[in-house]
């Protein structure tokens, strides 16, 4: 692409949270972003890195209207030797067509979404933590943006990047989280939208979450619209289960996320010894297991909260302890590894790891 770079003065320059434990999760976000535009006259056009600011939309703008738009999330890594790292981000790339397909959204060519994450932080590296555990967030997205109002698809889009440096998604760091089951609400249907990544999913688990956090807990736990009986993600995160040398997870079925980190943590199996199994495992058969012991860890999985070991579950008005509140070995293994790779202390065997050339 040719982008047209704006330059900005000193003057413009933010300064930088320089304590990442006050950082939080997108909090703060840098001096700029990309921006792109699509009409089917004249395709994408007008790639721009400009001073973060508001985007021009009209009150009828479809996005505001019908919800037609979608995202990804991925993070950049600095490494002890200055490297920056982006973890699978092709990945991402193929994940966000897949969503804009759901929503009749035109593609993006995977060489375009890849060099605006990296044209846009070479400019901005600043703003890349300079410590473990911290790093850069990254938010592409893209919005319907013609003004005649009407249930149809949008014929002009933007497309843009912006960027946050953070600290850990959830407060309690890499501690077990507590997690609310409920058989109350559901997000997501066969069918439905739930294995794109777009906001009409997010905001069907607002109340719920609401309802978590009043019960002391950090997230949802959602089982299946239909029975209210499988298990099948978290609100942020895929969610996996040890059963003793097996390692379960729900397959994929058309309402769950296919996560990146989950599939990355599929691979890791192999290397640990673990069987790993994607499957349906209903909540009484979870229940069932923290009670007898057979399930030894749960954890999450996600490029937000990266792996997230869980505490306990309630459900009904019950809690269920999972492994007394403790970090299990498995969790454990396949964080450290993931993180190890992902700031450059662990080689990389599966080539996940793209580095930004500067």
């Amino acid at each position: 692409m040719k982008i047209s770079i704006q330059p900005l003065k000193e003057s413009d320059l933010k300064p930088l949270e320089t304590d990442t434990k006050k950082l939080g999760f997108c909090k703060f976000f840098s001096d700029r972003m990309f921006t792109m535009h699509y009409s089917e006259t004249d395709n994408w056009h007008n790639p721009e890195i400009k001073k973060l600011g508001s985007l021009d939309l009209e009150p009828s703008s479809m996005v505001l209207h019908y919800g037609q738009e979608i995202f990804e999330g991925l993070k950049a890594f600095r490494t002890s030797k200055g490297e920056i790292n982006l973890f699978r981000p092709e990945m991402n790339a193929k994940r966000f067509n897949r969503s804009a397909a759901r929503l009749c959204m035109p593609s993006l060519p995977e060489y375009d979404f890849l060099e605006s994450i990296e044209k846009l932080i070479k400019i901005e590296e600043r703003w890349i933590p300079n410590s473990k555990g911290a790093s850069l967030y990254i938010r592409p997205f893209m919005i319907a943006t013609d003004t005649i109002l009407g249930v149809r698809a949008s014929s002009n889009y933007i497309y843009c990047v912006i960027l946050s440096p953070v600290g850990p998604y959830y407060q309690e760091g890499f501690n077990p989280v507590s997690l609310y089951v409920t058989d109350e609400f559901c997000r997501a249907a066969k069918g439905g939208m739930g294995e794109a990544k777009t906001g009409g999913n997010y905001a069907a688990s607002l109340l719920a979450g609401r309802v978590a956090r009043e019960k002391g807990c950090a997230q949802v736990l959602w089982l299946d619209p239909a029975h209210r009986k499988y298990v099948e993600e978290v609100g942020a995160m895929n969610i996996f289960f040890v059963f003793g040398d097996s390692l379960v997870t729900p397959k994929l079925n058309g309402s769950i996320l296919a996560g990146i980190t989950r599939d990355s943590v599929l691979t890791l199996a192999k290397t640990l010894n673990l069987k790993a199994e994607e499957r349906e495992i209903s909540i009484d058969e979870v229940i069932g297991g923290i009670t007898t012991g057979s399930i030894t860890e749960i954890f999450g999985s996600g490029t937000a909260a990266s792996i997230s070991p869980v505490g306990n579950l309630k459900y009904q008005e019950k809690d269920y302890i999972v492994n007394n509140r403790k970090v299990g070995p498995v969790s454990q293994k396949i964080y450290d590894f993931l993180t190890g790779v992902q700031y450059g202390e662990k080689e990389d065997p599966f080539k996940w790891i793209r580095k930004i050339e500067f």
